[in-house]
Formats: C-alpha cells, sequence, structure tokens
C-alpha cells in the first residue's frame, strides 16, 4: 500500500474549519442519547455559577490555532500518510479484536510485534512499527466495557485511551495523527457518548499540548459516525461566535477536569481531620476537605478494577506536593549512613516506588524500548533467551563476563532487557546468571544499579521470577545478592558451583552456553564430576 494510488497524505484530508456548517449543533432532531444521563453527558445542566453578568462563560471558546489542527476524513485511516494511526484492540492485542483492515493493509509482521508486547491494559497505549502502512507507526490502545451503571468510569476509562494515544505520540517525538473510532459495538459503548469523549479529551489535550502537534484526524467508517462528529465537533470547536454560543447552551457549565474526565459532586468524598487529643485553645470547627478523585469511587467496581491500570484507578495528589513528598525522601534517605554504598555494593538507600509509579515507569521504558534499533546490544550476547527448564519455564540467561561497562551504555542496556523480559514476565520463569570469568572483568554493574533494573522491570518481574540459578559464584557475588533481597522481595536463589548440577535444573539441550564456561568449569573444579562437552549451539 505504501507505493499504491491510494495512499492519502494529510494536505488531502478536510480541515475542520474548512467543513461547510451543515450539521448544526443547535438542530434538535438529533439523536436521543444526547441527552440521556447515562451517556456521561447531560446537555440541557447549567450551573449559575459561571454567569458573569447575563452572560454565560464558555467552557470551550473558539481557538482558530488548535481548529487549525483539527482533520475529519470519512474512511479508511490505513490509507492516510501520517506519523501514527490508532487501533482499537483487546488486552492481548490479538489481529482478530483489532480494528477492521489494519493487520490486512500491514501485513503479518505486526502481529508478531504485537504479539511480543505483552498486552496492554484498559485506557493504556503501546506503540508498533506500522510495516506495510503509509503511516510510520501504529499506536494500540484498549478501550473499555461499558455498562450504564458504571458509565462514569467507563467514559474516564475511555478518555484516558485518548489521552495515553497522545501521550505515546509526542514522547516518540511524532506530531500527527488519526484516530479512528476506539470504541466498539461489542464492548456496548454508545456510539453518541463515546463521540463526545474523543473530541473533549482532544480538546483539553491540545490546548496544553498544542505546540507538540501538528495535526489531529478524527476518522468515520460510517455516515453514522460521521454525522455524529460534524454534529458534535461545534460543541468542543467552535469555529465562530455563534457556535460558540450554541455550545453554551447545549453543554454543562461545569462538570469535568482539566483532562476532560466527568467530575460528579456527588461522588466526592470529604475527609474532616482527626480531633487533637488535647488542645489548650478554644474548640474549632472541623474543616472539610474536598477530594476531587473520581477513580477513589471506581474502587468499589470489581468489574472496572479488573482492566484499569493501577496508575488511573489511584488517587492523585497534587503533581507539585507529590514532587515535593519525593524530594523530601531523596534528601532524608542522602542524610542517612549509606552503608551499602560504603562497602561498594552501589547505592541501595533510595525510596521504594508505590505500584502505579513502578507501572508507569515500566510503561514509559516498554513503549521507548520498541520504538529503537538495540540490535548493538543484542550482538553483545549479555542477555539471551534459553529454553525451558525441567518444569517447563521459559530461562533467560545472563552471561556476566560480558559486561563491558567502558563499552556499554548502561541506559541502552535497560531498554534492550525491558524489551527481551516483557513476554517472559507474564508468567512464571527463571533466570541463569553465569558467573564464569566475571570476577576477572571487574566491570559488572553494581546493586545500586541492579536495585533500578528491578524497580523499571516491576512486581511482575519479581512475582513471577520462579528461581535465579547463579552459576560459578564467589564470596563476593553471593554477598552483594544478599544485600540487593533486603530490598527486592525474596526470590528463590540456587547456587550451583559446576555445569552438571545446573543440567538438574536446566537440561543440557535447552541452553547455549559459551565454550569459556565450559573451559573455566574444568579449571575451577580440577576434572571433579567432569561432564562431556554436551551437544549444545555454541558462539
Amino acid at each position: 500500500m505504501e507505493n499504491g494510488k491510494n495512499v492519502v497524505s494529510l494536505d488531502k484530508v478536510p480541515r475542520w474549519i474548512d467543513v461547510e456548517h451543515g450539521s448544526s449543533p443547535d438542530d434538535e432532531s438529533g439523536d436521543a442519547s444526547l441527552c440521556n444521563p447515562y451517556s456521561g453527558d447531560p446537555l440541557t445542566s447549567i450551573s449559575g455559577e459561571d454567569i458573569v453578568g447575563n452572560r454565560m462563560v464558555s467552557r470551550f471558546p473558539v481557538d482558530h490555532e488548535i481548529n487549525e489542527k483539527i482533520r475529519i476524513w470519512w474512511g479508511s485511516p490505513w490509507t492516510l500518510k501520517v506519523d501514527a494511526v490508532v487501533n482499537s484492540t483487546n488486552e492481548n492485542l490479538d489481529e482478530v479484536h483489532s480494528s477492521h483492515g489494519l493487520h490486512a493493509a500491514a501485513g503479518p509482521d505486526l502481529a508478531e510485534e504485537c504479539a511480543m508486547l505483552g498486552g496492554c491494559r484498559t485506557g493504556m497505549a503501546k506503540i508498533t512499527n506500522a510495516y506495510k502502512l503509509p503511516a510510520r507507526r501504529v499506536i494500540h490502545t484498549v478501550g473499555p466495557k461499558y455498562a450504564a451503571k458504571y458509565h462514569t468510569a467507563a467514559e474516564n476509562a475511555l478518555s484516558h485511551c485518548y489521552r495515553s494515544c497522545l501521550e505515546l505520540l509526542i514522547e516518540s517525538g511524532l506530531q500527527s495523527i488519526a484516530m479512528d473510532c476506539i470504541y466498539t459495538e461489542a464492548k456496548n459503548y454508545p456510539r453518541e457518548a463515546a463521540a463526545h469523549v474523543a473530541i473533549r479529551t482532544v480538546r483539553r489535550f491540545l490546548e496544553k499540548q498544542k505546540d507538540e502537534i501538528t495535526a489531529i484526524v478524527f476518522c468515520t467508517t460510517t455516515p453514522f459516525d460521521t454525522e455524529i462528529y460534524k454534529r458534535l465537533l461545534p460543541l468542543y470547536f467552535p469555529r465562530d461566535k455563534h457556535e460558540e454560543e450554541v455550545a453554551i447552551s447545549k453543554l454543562p457549565a461545569e462538570l469535568w477536569d482539566e483532562n476532560g474526565e466527568t467530575v460528579i459532586d456527588e461522588r466526592k468524598i470529604r475527609i474532616k481531620p482527626l480531633p487533637k487529643k488535647t488542645s489548650k485553645g478554644p474548640p474549632q470547627a472541623p474543616v472539610d476537605v474536598p477530594v476531587t478523585t473520581v477513580g477513589l469511587a471506581r474502587r468499589n467496581s470489581s468489574l472496572l478494577a479488573s482492566y484499569l491500570d493501577p496508575a488511573f484507578m489511584s488517587i492523585s495528589k497534587d503533581p507539585d506536593q507529590r514532587r515535593k513528598e519525593q524530594w523530601d525522601k531523596n534528601v532524608e534517605v542522602r542524610r542517612g549512613w549509606n552503608w551499602a554504598k560504603f562497602l561498594g555494593f552501589g547505592d541501595l538507600a533510595g525510596p521504594h516506588l508505590t505500584p502505579s509509579e513502578e507501572y508507569t515507569l515500566h510503561s514509559s521504558y516498554l513503549s521507548k524500548a520498541i520504538s529503537l534499533n538495540l540490535s548493538d546490544i543484542a550482538e553483545m550476547k549479555i542477555v539471551y533467551r534459553g529454553g525451558v527448564d525441567s518444569e517447563g519455564r521459559p530461562v533467560m540467561v545472563v552471561v556476566g563476563a560480558h559486561f563491558l561497562l567502558r563499552c556499554l551504555d548502561l541506559e541502552r542496556f535497560i531498554f534492550y532487557v525491558v524489551k527481551e523480559f516483557e513476554p517472559l514476565i507474564q508468567k512464571p520463569y527463571s533466570i541463569i546468571y553465569v558467573h564464569s570469568a566475571a570476577s576477572l572483568q571487574l566491570s559488572i554493574p553494581d546493586l545500586g544499579w541492579m536495585r533500578r533494573l528491578q524497580e523499571i522491570l516491576g512486581r511482575k518481574h519479581q512475582r513471577n521470577l520462579h528461581a535465579l540459578y547463579v552459576l560459578h559464584p564467589n564470596l563476593h557475588l553471593k554477598a552483594s545478592i544478599l544485600a540487593l533481597q533486603w530490598f527486592v522481595d525474596d526470590v528463590k536463589v540456587v547456587y550451583v558451583d559446576r555445569l552438571l548440577k545446573l543440567f538438574r535444573y536446566v537440561p543440557r539441550d535447552q541452553l547455549t552456553i559459551p565454550d569459556f564456561v565450559f573451559q573455566h568449569d574444568l579449571e575451577v573444579n580440577g576434572g571433579k564430576g567432569q561432564h562431556k562437552q554436551p551437544i549444545l549451539h555454541h558462539y
């Protein structure tokens, strides 16, 4: 398709400002779901607090600079020559549940890369190459299931989908994106209510990041969807004062936060401070402190909690306050005695990350790793896939002697590790660390760096790691591992002093081992328990 005549360049896609004013938002003959309270957009409610004099304040005023960036396309998004296109899929990122026609247009390589991503959680996004598409990248996201009882949670999860796609677009250094309808009929999401979420979220995002994005294309594939977007776009992207005034009368004055997510007053939680034990002064009335978060109200929903990510479901503090608290923790740690660093193990005394912080950190590293060419790291053979252990668990091999810190970019190496480990850590697996001759190299990263890598890989890695087999350990390595175990979740460590013992846990035909390991084994063990050179693939 790349060289075909069906490819559509961005300048051929109609801009919103050039679309004729045919479908006016003041047309009362629209779909009834527009005023359905379960759609998340009660368009008939207007707050009196936002009336200045006799004139109401528009929450979405005319902004010509933003309007210039909006385009609408009726047709397949896979023909558009943009930086990225969006694929609405399921948590497994499989071909069957992806947007119609994507894999047929992109070719089989896309499905292979998706299988390596380890899935994607609802509300989040991941990026891959576009292969045979005219676009440069494909951004995959998972929309929520819809139920009227939990419509607010579903609406905010859908908003998070669009925002995650746009954030990933910017993080990847891209500027234009074509967004198909993320919601699907299979998940029972009302189309008009979902269109409100999509358009509103994009508007709020552009208000903050308009300098980073050149074009956002809303793609529709049916006349019904096209009509919905033409009717709703003037509400959030008014092109003149008339459309702005109509939007004021149609949209509630105060319902959404700065990201476009729904905020309902009845669901805000008010927390009163605990009474003090002693008070010399006159008693004071308790002060109500509002906590404006919808995430807490959703925690009781086991249905939604099963597919919303921790960062999205957790209570969000003010970013400045969160950074200040983190800074205070770091300062407190630096003031204390760092015995691990003094003993040469590295800095192990930093504060632990919360689950949501770990999840966010892992997701950012994984998305960046997918976009990088890390073939130079792969050629060093520091980390590579083995076969399976004696109980059928996949094995990852790490060769300590191949760490050459003078030639290795540790940050790029972390990206490589995250990318290689992602398919394994979804289920129980094992690691073989080969320390043979590594002590002679004096080139292994310290334990402070290892702890940081543990945090980036996340709790799923620690939870599913069945065992760490350490071949040819020395006393210093055992002490280092013991120190690391004080700061990370405990893991089964098996020290193996000769290859024959290792083969009891992992069959020899399941491993690719460098030749120098066999030589080192003979030198260290002096021929005790000699083994024949196994039939293995060497390099």
